[in-house]
């Protein structure tokens, strides 16, 4: 089981969460589909709740804060300095819509816009330092973006994460554009074009036991399917929507 209970290295994806207009019906949903259970809700912390896996965290869930916000799935980089990242960020001709933020003793976030208007987040880590557990069904598997301009954003993330981009081969599964990034070591996501058949920006892809179960639950529960589910390299992959517009990856390891 992979855990990891310290803080991730700088340029890791290392948190994610979605705000949502109806928090009761989005726990409803998710445990459905993933067996959350969650902890948190201190109104004093604005509602938000971490979404648990055998008492690990996974994700977080909180009250849509702006309406006219649609719900999305926000991916969050590892940082050791907040204010540090920001301005990389604004210097690369990014946006910081929400300044670095201490929440209490778990640690201090921001929220930003790339180039292209895709939004993403920072965290830098005190008591809370992102998600437990990774690559298991129900936790997060992997990040990835789809854009308009790949080699825009290759030379944006590089200039405030150091992000290294491996090309990968179309035989391999993926666009013609498709990089994977890291900052050293294994992949940490990946960067490709954008696709009609795909939703913009930062996408969350789940583990799942099974991809085909996963897609008839989202359909049962109001949800709907954006990408059916297909065979790949990589596994049995699918893209979804809750039942508040918010898409994301569901992707279940290849049999044997």
């Amino acid at each position: 089981m992979p855990t990891r209970d310290t803080p991730w290295p700088n340029g890791t994806p290392c948190w994610i969460d979605i705000g949502v207009p109806d928090v009761d019906a989005a726990k409803a949903f998710y445990t459905a589909l993933f067996g959350w259970e969650y902890s948190g809700g201190d109104p004093a912390f604005g509602g938000y709740l971490n979404a648990t896996l055998g008492g690990r965290t996974v994700a977080g869930l909180a009250p849509q804060q702006d309406p006219d916000d649609p719900p999305r799935w926000t991916t969050y980089f590892a940082t050791d300095d907040a204010a540090a990242s920001s301005a990389r960020i604004r210097d690369a001709g990014g946006t910081v819509l929400v300044e670095p933020m201490e929440v209490g003793p778990m640690g201090s976030f921001a929220v930003a816009l790339d180039p292209q208007g895709n939004p993403f987040g920072l965290w830098q880590a005190g008591g809370h330092t992102g998600y437990q557990l990774h690559n298991e069904p129900g936790a997060l598997a992997w990040n990835e973006a789809m854009v308009d301009d790949p080699a825009a954003a290759r030379e944006f993330y590089t200039a405030v994460f150091g992000f290294v981009f491996d090309q990968m081969a179309p035989e391999d599964g993926a666009g013609s554009d498709y990089a994977t990034f890291g900052t050293g070591g294994n992949p940490l996501g990946g960067l490709g074009a954008s696709d009609p058949s795909m939703p913009k920006g930062w996408l969350t892809c789940f583990a799942v036991a099974s991809t085909d179960e996963t897609v008839a639950a989202v359909e049962a529960r109001g949800g709907k399917v954006v990408t059916p589910a297909e065979d790949t390299p990589f596994g049995r992959f699918a893209i979804v929507e809750d039942p508040w517009g918010a898409a994301f990856e569901v992707m279940a390891e290849p049999a044997g």
